[in-house]
Protein backbone atom coordinates (compact mmCIF):
# COMPACT_ATOMS: atom_id res chain seq x y z
CA UNK A 1 0.00 0.00 0.00
CA UNK A 2 1.76 3.21 -0.91
CA UNK A 3 2.29 5.73 1.84
CA UNK A 4 1.74 9.35 1.59
CA UNK A 5 4.73 11.62 2.94
CA UNK A 6 4.34 15.57 2.58
CA UNK A 7 2.18 15.12 -0.38
CA UNK A 8 4.12 12.73 -2.39
CA UNK A 9 3.18 9.35 -3.09
CA UNK A 10 5.92 5.95 -2.32
CA UNK A 11 6.08 2.86 -2.64
CA UNK A 12 7.73 0.03 -0.34
CA UNK A 13 10.09 -2.81 -2.02
CA UNK A 14 7.69 -5.31 -1.34
CA UNK A 15 4.38 -3.08 -2.69
CA UNK A 16 7.09 -3.26 -6.09
CA UNK A 17 8.29 -6.45 -6.13
CA UNK A 18 4.42 -7.92 -5.79
CA UNK A 19 3.11 -5.41 -7.93
CA UNK A 20 5.53 -6.39 -11.16
CA UNK A 21 6.38 -10.20 -9.84
CA UNK A 22 9.91 -9.76 -8.98
CA UNK A 23 12.03 -11.70 -6.95
CA UNK A 24 13.45 -9.68 -3.56
CA UNK A 25 16.98 -11.12 -4.56
CA UNK A 26 16.89 -10.12 -8.64
CA UNK A 27 15.83 -6.83 -7.72
CA UNK A 28 18.55 -5.87 -5.05
CA UNK A 29 20.79 -7.18 -7.84
CA UNK A 30 19.58 -4.87 -10.25
CA UNK A 31 19.66 -1.49 -7.43
CA UNK A 32 23.12 -2.56 -6.69
CA UNK A 33 23.95 -2.83 -10.65
CA UNK A 34 22.38 0.85 -10.80
CA UNK A 35 19.58 -0.54 -13.67
CA UNK A 36 17.06 0.46 -11.18
CA UNK A 37 16.91 3.67 -9.23
CA UNK A 38 18.31 3.55 -5.37
CA UNK A 39 15.13 4.54 -3.66
CA UNK A 40 14.86 7.06 -0.56
CA UNK A 41 15.93 5.90 3.09
CA UNK A 42 12.56 6.02 5.80
CA UNK A 43 12.54 4.80 9.07
CA UNK A 44 13.50 1.66 10.24
CA UNK A 45 15.50 1.81 7.33
CA UNK A 46 12.65 0.87 4.76
CA UNK A 47 13.42 1.56 1.25
CA UNK A 48 10.73 3.64 -0.44
CA UNK A 49 10.31 4.79 -4.53
CA UNK A 50 8.35 7.25 -5.56
CA UNK A 51 5.93 7.02 -8.65
CA UNK A 52 8.25 8.25 -11.12
CA UNK A 53 10.78 6.04 -9.55
CA UNK A 54 8.75 2.78 -9.90
CA UNK A 55 7.47 3.78 -13.02
CA UNK A 56 11.23 3.23 -14.10
CA UNK A 57 11.40 -0.01 -12.39
CA UNK A 58 8.54 -1.29 -14.23
CA UNK A 59 9.60 -0.27 -17.46
CA UNK A 60 13.06 -1.94 -16.53
CA UNK A 61 11.50 -5.23 -15.40
CA UNK A 62 9.09 -5.57 -18.30
CA UNK A 63 11.20 -4.70 -21.37
CA UNK A 64 11.81 -6.79 -24.22
CA UNK A 65 15.43 -7.05 -25.95
CA UNK A 66 15.85 -9.28 -29.16
CA UNK A 67 17.17 -12.75 -28.92
CA UNK A 68 20.70 -12.68 -29.78
CA UNK A 69 20.67 -14.24 -33.36
CA UNK A 70 24.68 -15.02 -33.20
CA UNK A 71 24.61 -16.72 -30.51
CA UNK A 72 24.87 -20.93 -31.40
CA UNK A 73 21.81 -22.91 -29.58
CA UNK A 74 22.28 -26.09 -28.61
CA UNK A 75 20.68 -28.93 -30.47
CA UNK A 76 20.05 -32.68 -29.58
CA UNK A 77 21.99 -35.11 -32.01
CA UNK A 78 19.89 -36.92 -34.37
CA UNK A 79 17.02 -34.56 -33.59
CA UNK A 80 15.61 -33.11 -36.87
CA UNK A 81 15.61 -29.13 -37.51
Amino acid sequence: MPLSIDGTTYYEVADVLDSLGIHRQTFWRWRSEGKVPQGHRFRDNRVLFTESEYRLIKQYACQLTPADSDRRQLHLSGVMR
